[in-house]
């Protein structure tokens, strides 16, 4: 699966859907998550650091972390977020960081991973306490959300109250969710994007 976004690396930012969907996940997360200038942050799944774009202004340090050498190129290329944003290419559930941090953002990256359960849990672990998650990604939908076919997709999007249970079995308690953001497909097919909150 790496090989693929590592290919798709270099026009990645050029997509206008990618770039609005970042920026509502940006703004829901701005808006259901107090940042702090001393916190320190992961971005799971940061691909070109589309996300961590948002955040890195409100927090002292990001770790952008990715399976894709290519994207994590792609985002230490940018200039401003040179000083604040830290890459590490690694499969955290196979080598996870040894650091806690203030809270943990995603974008569109868990229906990537096989085992929710498990990536839930390695979360809580790089926490410290009374951190948070902020998780977006797509609703439960039928499989034809990914134009490109489901290669190294293991979840056609979450039903919201099963992925509250999977946070709450991981140790999270104050489980909210919001609509982030909707994409609206050829025929008016329309795929909500659900960004759930938590905290450890």
């Amino acid at each position: 699966m790496s090989e693929r976004f590592d290919k798709a690396a270099k026009d990645w930012d050029k997509s206008d859907k990618r770039r609005q969907l970042s920026e509502n996940i940006g703004n829901a997360i701005l808006e259901n998550v107090q940042f702090e200038p001393r916190m320190r942050v992961m971005d799971f799944g940061a691909g070109t650091g589309l996300l961590s774009g948002h955040i890195a202004p409100k927090v002292a340090t990001i770790a952008a972390v990715d399976i894709s050498q290519g994207m994590l190129d792609e985002l230490g290329a940018k200039k401003e977020l040179q000083h604040k944003v830290l890459t590490y290419c690694r499969n955290i559930l196979h080598d996870p960081l040894e650091e806690e941090f203030d809270g943990i953002v995603s974008a569109m990256a868990l229906h990537h991973v096989e085992d929710t359960d498990e990536i839930l849990k390695v979360f809580y672990d790089h926490l410290k306490p009374g951190g948070f998650v902020a998780l977006a990604d797509l609703d439960k939908e039928d499989g034809t959300f990914h134009s490109h076919g489901n290669e190294g997709v293991y979840h056609f999007g979450f039903d919201r109250e099963r992925f509250r249970a999977k946070l709450e079995a991981a140790g999270f308690t104050s489980v909210r969710f919001t609509t982030a953001h909707t994409f609206v497909k050829e025929g008016g097919r329309t795929y909500p994007v659900f960004l759930a909150t938590a905290s450890k």
